[in-house]
């Protein structure tokens, strides 16, 4: 058994494919961000504003999965705070990604941690906090920039009685004292429709809209971040262009070509290969893809599992159903697990969710002179889907009469 761990250990430490695999971390923001200078430009117009002292306006980022929203705005940020401390002008930011943090309270902890006020992991109430962030923000001066991440996320499960609080906070200050601009983040360019319409003057001063990355595009972040992750000659550009083509296919997502390079680079890194080739980012492609559908079916609140459920039921026979079928399906599980159902309504918005997931396919057919009606039919594995809904043991019976129809 030592011999072979210190094979594995060995095999990694002396990698012949990677020289810093960090690099291809989605987290890590690069000194350049090639094909995004526009929309650097853009936010930084915006909260520029800051190293005069003024409050910059509201800023709202829309984009699909991977378009480099996140990596822009902390890049411009932490620029900005340092030129802020160039300039000594107070301005500081905080970033809090609302899908991880997802209550109000953990967000508006964090909020508070950034300004130097200590609020307990629990113990208070909302309010309470609030309360001591408005008094840490009446003792401050300057500007601080409030991010949230993924924004969408908070409002549909919490609503958005946090964001109204957050974008009039400076009501609340006295003369004077620290002024806030809140940046919201969302993968959703139909959210701001959840939004109240308060609430949406109040965000949407300024907006900006990230277009997804082409295959060519895609390329050139890759190699960028290819030549200082991988050791000289462990990949080429025959497997760069490879991943780029298959993101592209995925809505051009920046995210999911680096982690297909850097999922490729570990296949062969433990295959004891060379060099990274086109088989080995197949594997990955299959491995990330199966990891993916199983992480966002897994994190659904029940009656999205329900839907997803209730179409793969309601589908079964023709491989693809309708919303009035789904419905009608959807409404029988939820009264076989002890649940009141929602909406026809509300059943269409969780559709568009999933179909945003590519969970689902949802696409509208024309039916001649009976109408329009919507085809809905599953986008991703079906057993796959089934294995992380069958995880919910408030689900697991459903899921196994379904595979296993008695009778």
């Amino acid at each position: 058994m030592e011999d072979i761990l210190e094979e594995i250990f060995e095999r990694v430490v002396k990698s012949r494919i990677f020289r810093n695999r960090d690099i291809l971390s989605p987290d890590y923001i690069p000194d350049r961000l090639p094909h995004r200078e526009n929309e650097i430009r853009k936010v930084a117009s915006v909260l520029a504003q800051a190293l005069k002292g003024s409050k910059p306006s509201n800023l709202f980022i829309y984009g699909l999965t991977g378009t480099g929203k996140t990596a822009v705005t902390l890049y411009v940020l932490r620029r900005l705070e340092a030129k802020a401390r160039q300039l000594g002008v107070p301005v500081r930011f905080s970033y809090v990604n609302t899908r991880q943090r997802d209550t109000p309270y953990k967000v508006l902890a964090d909020i508070a941690s950034s300004i130097g006020v200590r609020v307990p992991f629990t113990g208070l109430s909302t309010a309470e906090v609030y309360a001591r962030i408005v008094r840490g923000l009446s003792r401050m001066q300057g500007v601080l920039i409030v991010v949230l991440d993924e924004v969408d996320w908070l409002v549909r499960r919490r609503g958005d009685d946090l964001l109204y609080k957050l974008t009039r906070i400076g009501y609340e200050l006295p003369p004077g004292a620290a002024k806030v601009s809140i940046v919201g983040i969302t993968n959703d360019v139909r959210f701001v429709e959840l939004l109240d319409a308060r609430v949406r003057s109040s965000l949407g001063e300024e907006e900006i809209v990230f277009p997804p990355y082409n295959a060519e595009q895609l390329r050139d972040i890759l190699w960028e971040r290819a030549r200082e992750a991988f050791q000289p000659g462990a990949v080429d550009d025959s497997v760069i262009s490879y991943c780029a083509a298959l993101a592209a296919r995925e809505h051009g997502d920046a995210r999911r070509a680096l982690d297909l390079l850097r999922v490729a680079g570990e296949v062969a890194e433990r295959e004891n290969a060379d060099k990274v080739t086109i088989e080995h980012v197949k594997k990955a492609w299959s491995q990330l893809e199966r990891d993916r559908v199983l992480e966002v079916v897994s994190t659904l609140p029940l009656h999205a599992r329900l839907v997803l459920l209730a179409a793969i039921a309601s589908g079964a026979a023709n491989g693809y159903t309708t919303t009035g079928e789904l419905y009608a399906a959807y409404r029988e599980l939820a009264s076989a697990v002890g649940v009141e159902s929602v909406t026809q309504r509300r059943v269409s918005d969780i559709i568009n969710e999933l179909d945003m997931l590519g969970i689902l396919s949802a696409r509208v057919v024309s039916r001649g002179r009976y109408g329009k009606t919507r085809i809905i039919t599953l986008a991703a594995d079906r057993d796959t889907v089934l294995e992380a809904l069958r995880r919910d043991s408030r689900l697991s019976e459903l899921v196994e009469n379904l595979q296993n129809p008695r009778g």
